[in-house]
């Protein structure tokens, strides 16, 4: 077992690495600078500290150190306030994703063994009573967000208010907290999986990883003192790809947003001068798609990830003035891990090829080492862009382990490295690209098709707003492309003409057999599309639309 504790060191000449200093520096640099901005509610790094260390303080006196300490809530101030009070308690921030619905929530009560859960209001009725989930609770805090309306649940299941929950602690405040931690390699964070394919496992983070991971995301994403972040990846997923700890490290402003809608996101772009923002490729598309879109004047710069992003959509956005960066990663190395890395020859490219070099994975992040395609036997696969083989990675920003589960790490980190479970391939320039995931990948008649491929090849027609490609069995070649596609509104468009469309651009042994159109794609909470939902539809008697 990990051990989860936090301790203190007065060692002269070795700082253990923590991304808790990052506040405490920017409270000290930029005291009455704008740190967060959420509606009318502003905190200055000066105030953003202090409601740290009085949470913290709270914290403090209802744990041991190394307790896990849960928070459930959207992108508001609470969520961010927690990344650093949470740690400075002593305790393990498990940052849970508010869509889940109480069955899962449960389990993740029970599974982590958490001693607190801290809650917002408008997902209190969803969860239930929490103290049946797990004899571990010892408190659940309910947090009302007045600003937009989200006032108190009014349902009576144990839980305290976010007020009482601090006053209660005013005895404890003279005790001093230490911004500090003697093992860098302890337990920071727990973040769970989403579970597409079995239980959630809880992926440990170290603070020393976090430390590191934060400050690959201040190089690359070229974070400064004047940088406007908004928020519209959730702080849950990866602990928002280590964010909420790298923009603070800039001395950067924090835009929290509680839902992304198209509306919501361009206003903050138009009126706080957002200069940076992060998700995945749907929240690119939501800003690419938007009524109220226009070219702007000021740079805008997207990282993206949770799927590849369509060439496509690259192209519409960089006729918007904006900038998309593509990385690559999973929760079990801290969200981010290669960039595609741009290279100043690809501005003579026509700009669908410099797009299809934008949407590849990349090159391994200034933190991180390089990533490698290898084959069964762990032998690097031909730089060919061709030859598919498994991404493998290793390195400061590789997971703890799993909590509670030595099988799934052990299993995890089988050769040394740490097994992704994606299928890439890599091009002679040393990047890597995805071309499935190894659960997604279709194998026909022998040839393995890539359902990105085909996905990318139908989003070029001016028609599609999204699509997803799934193996469907067949009784001759063993499974078959089967394309589930939304259209932009008001479009129209034959499956013939959509499909002898994507003949034009890929093999046609790769265009999908069969196509359904749907009013949306079910989607998890970071973006990714749950195929596994589309494959347990019920089959579909057709023929195919092209022969």
């Amino acid at each position: 077992m990990i051990d989860l504790t936090l301790r203190t060191t007065n060692s002269p000449n070795d700082s253990p690495l923590t991304p808790m200093r990052f506040l405490q520096r920017s409270a000290e640099v930029f005291p009455n600078k704008d740190a967060i901005i959420y509606g009318s509610r502003r905190y200055s790094y000066q105030e953003f500290s202090q409601a740290a260390e009085e949470l913290a303080h709270a914290i403090r006196s209802r744990i041991t150190p190394g307790d896990r300490v849960i928070f459930l809530a959207p992108n508001i101030p609470e969520m961010l306030i927690a990344h650093y009070a949470v740690p400075l308690a002593g305790g393990v921030l498990v940052a849970l994703n508010s869509r889940l619905a109480g069955p899962e929530v449960h389990y993740v009560l029970e599974h982590s063994e958490a001693t607190l859960l801290f809650i917002d209001a408008e997902l209190v009725a969803g969860v239930g009573d929490a103290f049946a989930a797990s004899a571990a609770l010892k408190g659940v805090i309910e947090i009302a967000d007045g600003e937009f309306g989200i006032t108190e649940s009014g349902l009576d299941v144990g839980q305290q208010t976010l007020e009482s929950f601090l006053a209660d602690a005013d005895n404890d405040s003279a005790e001093p907290l230490a911004w500090e931690v003697s093992d860098e390699r302890s337990v920071i964070s727990i973040n769970y999986t989403s579970g597409t394919t079995g239980k959630p496992k809880g992926v440990m983070y170290s603070h020393r990883g976090a430390y590191l991971n934060s400050f690959g995301e201040v190089f690359h994403n070229k974070f400064t003192s004047d940088s406007v972040y908004l928020w519209t990846l959730p702080m849950f997923h990866c602990n928002g790809w280590c964010t909420p700890w790298a923009v603070t490290a800039a001395g950067a402003t924090h835009v929290c947003l509680r839902t992304v809608r198209a509306e919501s996101v361009w206003s903050a772009i138009d009126t706080l001068g957002v200069t940076n923002l992060c998700g995945a490729p749907t929240v690119c598309g939501v800003i690419a798609n938007a009524p109220m879109k226009h070219v702007l004047e000021t740079p805008l710069s997207i990282t993206t990830a949770g799927a590849p992003p369509s060439p496509s959509v690259i192209e519409q956005l960089d006729a918007l003035g904006i900038t998309v960066v593509h990385v690559y990663g999973l929760t079990e190395v801290y969200g981010p891990y290669t960039i595609c890395e741009y290279q100043r020859e690809w501005d003579d490219l026509p700009a669908d090829e410099r797009a299809r070099k934008i949407s590849r994975q990349g090159v391994g992040m200034v933190q991180a080492e390089s990533a490698r395609i290898v084959d069964s036997a762990m032998t690097d696969v031909p730089a060919d862009a061709a030859t598919i083989g498994e991404v493998v990675l290793r390195g400061n920003n590789i997971m703890l382990g799993y909590f509670k589960d030595p099988q799934a790490t052990a299993d995890a980190f089988r050769g040394g490295w740490f097994h992704t479970g994606d299928l890439g391939v890599m091009h002679p320039d040393g990047y890597i690209e995805i071309k499935d995931r190894a659960k997604d990948i279709i194998i026909s008649g022998g040839e393995n098709i890539s359902t990105i491929e085909v996905e990318n090849a139908m989003l070029t027609h001016p028609t599609v707003l999204d699509v997803a490609v799934v193996g469907m069995p067949h009784p001759k070649w063993g499974e078959r492309p089967k394309a589930y596609v939304v259209l932009r509104p008001d479009a129209l468009v034959t499956e013939v003409d959509l499909l002898t469309h994507t003949r034009y651009l890929i093999a046609a042994f790769k265009v999908p057999d069969y196509v359904t159109f749907v009013d949306a794609l079910p989607r998890t909470a970071t973006g990714k599309i749950m195929k596994v939902v589309l494959r347990e539809l019920p089959e579909e008697v057709v023929e195919p639309v092209v022969s």
